[in-house]
Parts: structure tokens; C-alpha cells; sequence
């Protein structure tokens, strides 16, 4: 059918519609519209001259549908859709395209018609209109596509998470969680069930989009199309946040558990250090039970309250006149001076006294361990953080065991405290140091890039290695300040040698954390202008890990593009040792691989290496990507490299990491 001629458009369908009409061309901008756009919306002619409709009246639609209007040639209709306010209210809108010619060019006309302006007949629909209305109006509402990505939310919603539809649109339902490892569960089994076609309900903790805690009621409803693609999940969610604080604070002042009546770990923390202020002698055992969401998965809510109770009896019984508390779900803590034979047998008496489901024994694993006080740790959270990390180690083991504090954890412990106070001091005086090692193109044979790397020799505690810095620092959040050092001496640095007539860029690494960060990017800018530093001269190396956790969230991927647009290359660093998906290698703007070192140490002596890093050689070529492998520290793992295709190398073969001024050297030597 052919587009109709604009003139007959336009005395038809916009100067006699009662309803806000518009023509845009095919790249979505507005070429004309009624006054009605206005009345309903807000928008002025001029409002759309200044911000796009994608930016402003459309903001809320999603991308695919957004491609749907553009693109399509039929007459096309959708029902319930949300747009954008000039108040930045959410408004339900039927909209109607249909192609037409402007000025003898292709165009959309657009007609849309809010659908609180209208009354729709048929009592059966108006009861599923006035329903929808209802809880629109009463409750919080999002809508998730099939992978979980968010679609829409309603006003109540926007408010409350302090999202805008622009900025929530195309996040995933786990952005709306804390970041901890309780909720991450709750997120998981609530998507386990919805994926099953079952409903789901209870309270939940959520966060703002500036991580401010909230908890609603939450309501999620599977709706099942006939693709799976057309799967949509429906989150109705009432807000009891004062409830919720009302709660928490009672249980504060209460102290106590109300299912197994033992103090919380808010009495727990006042009791430990009134006990260390008196000098007391003990042992701070951490129980936690093995596989407790698999237990709860298997049977009822009835069964899952009553394990608890038992077990709770039989602690008390076990360890008679000894402190102790429930700090979670699944995990307890005894405060005793009984000794450690003693302490492990109680994974024999748990044995010896089961806990029964229908005259069947639940089958009972424990994990525990063991800090004393005041040979171990000297305070309460250095107590809880040396229990965990015992039971991480019972865990990695086979778990049922209850373990003391070995020496290794605690040296490790001690130390990780003390770099952790030193580490703060290092940054206020600017005490980290950059090292570079350089990397050698195999077909030039000149050194093309160095990578910037962070070393720290601290006067109290010596050498501390980046294996020992890099995860205190993430766990602190203080490597959002490594990360800013390092680039502006990176910038600073590659000025320098660019102006020297020494041609090489800068590779600094980067982490996830730093890029959750939604002023990254600009911090990233800034630097640049502030140094003088063309966005060429730097590369930024992410890993596997980073790549597959910013693979779901848009906001990082966003940040990236826009720093690749700038001149910035990004670098897939330890390319084999993480969780390699050809989708992240598609979504994010990577322009280099870096084979790492473990696969090189063994490139000469293993015939599958050899086949292994060939294909990944291979791999990278097909993708039009540049092919890096570090960790080279021989002539014949060059030479093999080079016969594969390989791009560039990186490792002692070529130098060490050193000062500036020998790159300097090295460069002017090749």
C-alpha cells in the first residue's frame, strides 16, 4: 500500500484529531504536530526542537518497540503504552503509526490517544481496565521481559526507587537488590519460581537507584506468551518500609530472635565487647548449616521453621552455660571457654540426637570455626571475619567440620588488617609507585604500549605484592582511589613521553566496582582534560569477570562506548582463565585479547597448549580483534607465537615492569 500524500494526511488525520498527532521522519525526528501534544503532555513545539522525542516524550519505550515504530511499513498499533510527561509523569497512551510522505519524503504519522481521555465498552474488558487502573494507582508496579530486563514501571515505582524511565529501562531485575549475599539468593529463588510459571510472594529488601535500602510486598505474576520471547513477568509491590524499620528497630531494642528466643547479633557485638573490655578469656565458634537452601527446597516451610528450633534445642543442650546467638537464617554463634575437642564433638552429637521429618532423619552437615579471644582477634569483627574465613576453608574441604583459626589464616588475617590501615595513609601521601612493562609488536619489533602497574613498599610492612593489595583494596572500596592514581599517572606519563618524541600508550587496569560507578566515564574525561592527555595515548584493561557481570548491566556498557567513541581501546586482560562468552565479546567494545601467562608457561611443552592458543590466536583474528599473549620469557615462545598470527607479546622476555625512564631506554633501543 502506498503512503498517502501529506497534504490529505494532514487535513484527515492532525487538523481534525482531538487527540495529540506528529509526523517524524524515519530517523525519528519531529517534522510537524497539533496542539494537542501540548494539552495532553506538556510539550511544547520548542520543548521538541531542544530534547528529541527518544529523550523526552519516548524515553520510557523500550529500544525494540522504539525500532518497531521506525522501521516498520504497515499500519501499526500498541495498547498500553507508557510515555514521558514534561512533568516526568508516566501517561498510558493507545498509539497508531502509519507511513506516510512529507515533502515528498518517507515519514510516520503518529497519533496517540491517552487512554484516561476514552471509555472503553464491554463490561468483561472494563473490568480488566478498571483493575489494571486499580492497582496502577495503588501499587508499584514493574514489568520484566523474558530475561529479565525491565521493560516499564509505573510512577509509584519511579518515586519510591528514584529511577527515571529513561535510566531503568533495559537494567535487570537483580539491579534492584542490595548487593549482598542474602539478597542475591532472594533474587535468584523469586526468578526460579516466576520461570517455573508459579507466582510469587513475600517481603523483600530493595535498593534506590542511589543504593538506599526499601522493603516492599512484593507480588510477582508470570504471564506466558506463546514464544518465549513474548514471556513477561509482572512485579505488583506495596511499600512497608516504615513497617519494616518499625520491625527492625523493635528487634534491636528487643535483642532477641523470635523463633529460637537466642539474642540477635546486634546483643551478640554489645555483649563480645563488654567481654573484652572485662578481659575475659574465650572461644567464638561460628556454626553455619551446609546446604540450607537445598534443605529448604526440598521441604516445606513447616519442616524448615522446626529444623531450626531443633537444632536450636540441641545447641543449647550441647553447650549448657555458653553464650549464644543467631546471626542469620542459617548461622549461629557460641560464646564458651570449653575447649576444642569439645567443641567438635558436637557434630557427633547431632548424630547421636537427629532431627526428624515423618520418622526420617534430615540429613545434617555443619560447618564451623573457631577464633579465641585474645590469642586469635582482639575485636568483634575481626572475631567474625576469622570464623568466616576458617569456614570458607572447612567448606573448600568437604565441609562438616568445625575448625580452629590456622596460623596461615591468621598471619593472613593480621597482615590484610594491617595493610588495610596503611593503605590509606599510602594514599593520602601519594606512597604507591607505577612500574611499566612494555609490549612489543612481532611484526615491527618496536615496543608499541607499556602496562601500568601499581607496587607499594610500605615502611612498617614492607613489600606488599598486588595479589595482597588489589583484593584489601576492592573489599575497602579504596580501589576506586588506586584506580584514579594510576590513571593520572598513567596520563601524566604518557604526555610526557609523547611530547619526548616516544610513541607508546599507556594500559591501566580497571574493575567492575569502578565502573558500577555511574560518573566513571567522566571521571575518566576529566582526568584526560586536567592531564592534557589525548584519549589515544590510554587503554584500559578489564577481565573475564568484569566482562560478564557488565554484559547485563547497560549502564556499564553505556560508559564503555562512550570512552571508546573518545579514542580509549579497551583490553579483555587474562583472556582462557574466567568465564569466556562470545556475547560479552559482541556487546562490549573490545579491541584486544591478552592470552594469559598460564597458558604461555606451558606453550613449549604441551603440544594441546600449542593447539590451544592457536585457536585462541585464531579467534581473535576472525573478530577483526588485535591478539596479545603475555607472560613471553623465551625466544621460542615467540617464535611460536609469531607463527600462529600473534599480534603482540608481553613479559620478561622483553623486560620486567620498570621505571619510566628505562622504557625510555628500551623504546630508543628498538
Amino acid at each position: 500500500m502506498s503512503p498517502l500524500p501529506i497534504d490529505q494526511m494532514k487535513n484527515e488525520l492532525v487538523d481534525h484529531t482531538p487527540f495529540p498527532s506528529f509526523f517524524i521522519n524515519l530517523q525519528g525526528d519531529l517534522l510537524e504536530s497539533n496542539n494537542w501534544s501540548e494539552v495532553y503532555f506538556g510539550y511544547t513545539a520548542d520543548d521538541f526542537a531542544q530534547n528529541s522525542l527518544r529523550n523526552s516524550l519516548f524515553a520510557s519505550v523500550h529500544e525494540e518497540a522504539w525500532n518497531v515504530i521506525l522501521t516498520s511499513e504497515q499500519a501499526i498499533r500498541f495498547n498500553n503504552l507508557q510515555l514521558v510527561m514534561s512533568n516526568g509523569n508516566l501517561i498510558d497512551v493507545s498509539l497508531f503509526t502509519k507511513r506516510c510522505l512529507f515533502n515528498d519524503e518517507q515519514a510516520l504519522f503518529v497519533m496517540s490517544i491517552p487512554l484516561d481521555a476514552v471509555h472503553t465498552m464491554g463490561d468483561n474488558y472494563q473490568e480488566l481496565i478498571d483493575l489494571r487502573n486499580g492497582i496502577q494507582s495503588s501499587f508499584m508496579t514493574v514489568t520484566l521481559d523474558h530475561e529479565g530486563f525491565i521493560v516499564n514501571g509505573n510512577q509509584h515505582f519511579l518515586k519510591t526507587s528514584h529511577w527515571t524511565p529513561k535510566r531503568v529501562v533495559g537494567k535487570t531485575f537483580w539491579r534492584l537488590f542490595p548487593e549482598t549475599p542474602d539478597s542475591e539468593k532472594m533474587a535468584q529463588t523469586i526468578w526460579k519460581t516466576l520461570n517455573n510459571g508459579q507466582i510469587w510472594q513475600g517481603e523483600v529488601e530493595k535498593v534506590t537507584k542511589n543504593g538506599e535500602s526499601y522493603w516492599v510486598y512484593l507480588t510477582a505474576i508470570p504471564t506466558i506468551g506463546t514464544k518465549s520471547e513474548d514471556t513477561r513477568f509482572i512485579l505488583i509491590e506495596k511499600d512497608i518500609t516504615k513497617e519494616k524499620t518499625i520491625q527492625l528497630q523493635l528487634e534491636k531494642i528487643a535483642f532477641i530472635d523470635a523463633q529460637t528466643g537466642l539474642m540477635n547479633v546486634h546483643r551478640l557485638e554489645s555483649v563480645i565487647t563488654d567481654m573484652i573490655a572485662e578481659g575475659r578469656h574465650f572461644s567464638f565458634v561460628y556454626l553455619s548449616i551446609d546446604k540450607f537452601y537445598t534443605i529448604k527446597d526440598l521441604h516445606d516451610q513447616e519442616v524448615e521453621n522446626g529444623l531450626i528450633v531443633e537444632f536450636t534445642k540441641r545447641m543449647k543442650m550441647y553447650f549448657q552455660d555458653s553464650t549464644m546467638a543467631r546471626i542469620n537464617e542459617h548461622e549461629f554463634v557460641v560464646i564458651t571457654p570449653l575447649p576444642e575437642w569439645f567443641i567438635q564433638g558436637f557434630l557427633n552429637y547431632l548424630q547421636q540426637h537427629p532431627i526428624y521429618n515423618d520418622n526420617i532423619a534430615i540429613p545434617l552437615a555443619i560447618s564451623g570455626g573457631i577464633s579465641r579471644y585474645p590469642e586469635d582477634q582482639s575485636t568483634f569483627l575481626q572475631l567474625m571475619k576469622a570464623s568466616l574465613a576458617t569456614i570458607a576453608t572447612v567448606r573448600e574441604a568437604g565441609g562438616n567440620n568445625i575448625a580452629s583459626l590456622s596460623r596461615a589464616t591468621h598471619k593472613t588475617l593480621n597482615r590484610q588488617a594491617v595493610i588495610e590501615k596503611r593503605l590509606l595513609l599510602a594514599l593520602n601521601q601519594q606512597n604507591l609507585q607505577v612500574l611499566y612493562q612494555p609490549q612489543m609488536d612481532l611484526q615491527t619489533g618496536k615496543i608499541t604500549t607499556v602496562e601500568a602497574l601499581v607496587r607499594w613498599t610500605d615502611e612498617e610492612i614492607g613489600v606488599v605484592s598486588p595479589d595482597e593489595l588489589i583484593p584489601v583494596a576492592e573489599e575497602t572500596g579504596l580501589i576506586n582511589r588506586i584506580g584514579a592514581f594510576m590513571l593520572e599517572k598513567a596520563c601524566e606519563q604518557a604526555v610526557a613521553w609523547h611530547h619526548a618524541g616516544i610513541h607508546v600508550k599507556v594500559s591501566i587496569n580497571s574493575s567492575v566496582r569502578e565502573f558500577r560507578d555511574k560518573n566513571m566515564a567522566k571521571s575518566i574525561l576529566e582526568t584526560l582534560e586536567k592531564t592534557n592527555c589525548p584519549a589515544q595515548l590510554i587503554q584500559i584493561e578489564i577481565t573475564e569477570k568484569f566482562a560478564l557481570e557488565a554484559e547485563g548491566e547497560t549502564s556499564i556498557i553505556n560508559q564503555m562506548r562512550q570512552l571508546e567513541e573518545k579514542g580509549i581501546v579497551f583490553v579483555l586482560d587474562d583472556f582462557g582463565t574466567g568465564y569466556a562468552s562470545f556475547r560479552y565479546m559482541q556487546l562490549l567494545p573490545i579491541e584486544i585479547l591478552k592470552i594469559d601467562q598460564t597458558f604461555i608457561s606451558s606453550l613449549t611443552k604441551s603440544e594441546k597448549t600449542q593447539r590451544l592458543i592457536d585457536g585462541m590466536i585464531q579467534l581473535g583474528k576472525s573478530m577483526n580483534l588485535t591478539v596479545l599473549a603475555e607472560g613471553v620469557e623465551t625466544e621460542e615462545q615467540k617464535s611460536l607465537l609469531e607463527s600462529y598470527g600473534c599480534d603482540s607479546i608481553q613479559g620478561y622476555y622483553l623486560s620486567k615492569p620498570v621505571e619510566w625512564e628505562e622504557i625510555e631506554r628500551l623504546y630508543k633501543a628498538r
